[in-house]
């Protein structure tokens, strides 16, 4: 009975001090949570200092001695216009050798790279049709030479009075109409590249007639096609049995992006190179297309050059340099400050004001010696940099 008393006064003694302990501990830990802590305050200030302006960043002054700045400017040069193109055979200057009559190939003459001239024997041809037409020629001039006897006796039994005049008027008709089928066959002959020579031999009686016909060269130049074979059985106007050019000339067919159109014009100067030959061959603009390439964006250039010595082959890769006319007050800047973004779009380095840089897309045009014009995106007097952009565009990403 005593014992449990005391243990009971002894509760009420101690309940005191665990209360007071438990709104001790209470305080410090409310006073610990409102403590101020640096970091957080370093981070409110830095929240409430003033944003850099957008689209500029700032270099320290250590670095600045790295890059070259220079205001842009405008100047007046000669604008080259820089492409390349593909040697092309002189279309005006190149044609098709093709028979008119169909047959097999008797005789080949010629090979492929062979100078020929103008009306040149190429191959020969067996050919029924060249019989034909040979017969048909030779008959008609026989009846032409007996209507126009039979003319001349009846024009004289005529003036005699031992005819009536319409006997003559009727062999005078006969003698007009054997006179047209000589023209019509003899169309015939030249339509097939019948010499005259060979007529004048058709012409002969008792002679026989040849079934050969030679395809001859249309005109002088050089064989740079030989599409046939000993043999080959050749149809009249389809089958092209060799392609024939003068390759004394040749074109060059370029191309010219939307910038540079305006630029260039018929006429202009043009230099050829090509590591394949020394030095370099001239020729000019003959001709600008009149649309746009939609696989390329370009438009099409022709250039009309000389070729002497058969340097310049078909299909060859040659770099072409346009020289067009002076063009004044053209603003310039060097080719080292022009870089690409992302999308493979020109761009420069601005200093809008000491230290401080912006990126700038520009639209750019021809290029020459070391700079390159600028057709949009800069003023005349803004600071550039020419030298470092590079490092510019990696400080800025990193930024």
């Amino acid at each position: 009975m005593l014992a449990a008393l005391f243990r009971s006064r002894i509760r009420l003694l101690c309940q005191p001090l665990w209360v007071g302990i438990a709104l001790l501990a209470a305080a410090c830990f409310q006073g610990g949570c409102t403590h101020p802590n640096p970091d957080q305050a370093e981070s409110k200030s830095a929240a409430a200092a003033p944003a850099a302006e957008p689209g500029l960043f700032k270099v320290a002054p250590d670095q600045l001695a790295h890059l070259k700045i220079a205001k842009v400017a405008k100047t007046s040069w000669p604008v080259a216009i820089r492409t390349t193109g593909t040697v092309d055979w002189d279309a005006d200057h190149t044609t098709q050798a093709i028979t008119q009559v169909n047959g097999p190939i008797s005789r080949i003459l010629v090979d492929f790279g062979a100078q020929v001239s103008k009306d040149q024997p190429l191959l020969y041809v067996s050919s029924p049709d060249v019989a034909a037409a040979m017969s048909a020629y030779r008959k008609a001039r026989n009846r032409e030479v007996l209507n126009k006897r039979i003319v001349d006796r009846t024009k004289d039994l005529l003036e005699h009075g031992s005819v009536a005049q319409k006997d003559y008027e009727s062999a005078e008709a006969d003698y007009n109409d054997a006179s047209t089928d000589v023209q019509s066959s003899l169309q015939v002959l030249k339509i097939f590249g019948i010499t005259a020579t060979e007529i004048e031999q058709a012409e002969r009686q008792g002679t026989s007639i040849s079934t050969e016909l030679a395809v001859r060269s249309p005109i002088a130049g050089t064989v740079v096609q030989k599409l046939v074979s000993p043999g080959m059985v050749i149809q009249a106007g389809s089958t092209v049995c060799f392609m024939i050019s003068a390759v004394s000339e040749v074109w060059v067919q370029g191309h010219i992006f939307d910038r540079d159109l305006p630029s260039v014009h018929v006429g202009d100067p043009v230099e050829l190179t090509n590591p394949s030959f020394d030095g370099v061959r001239h020729g000019k603009v003959a001709y600008i297309g009149a649309f746009v390439d939609p696989a390329t964006r370009t438009t099409p250039v022709r250039i009309v050059t000389e070729n002497p010595r058969g340097i310049l082959k078909k299909d060859m890769f040659v770099e072409a340099v346009i020289h067009t006319s002076t063009r004044s007050n053209i603003l310039v800047v060097p080719l080292s400050a022009v870089l690409r973004d992302d999308n493979n779009e020109p761009l420069v380095y601005v200093q809008a004001r000491p230290g401080e840089f912006a990126q700038r897309p520009v639209r750019i045009g021809a290029e020459q010696s070391g700079f390159v014009a600028v057709a949009s995106g800069l003023n005349e007097g803004e600071e550039i940099v020419t030298d470092g952009s590079l490092f510019l565009q990696f400080a800025n990403r990193m930024q």
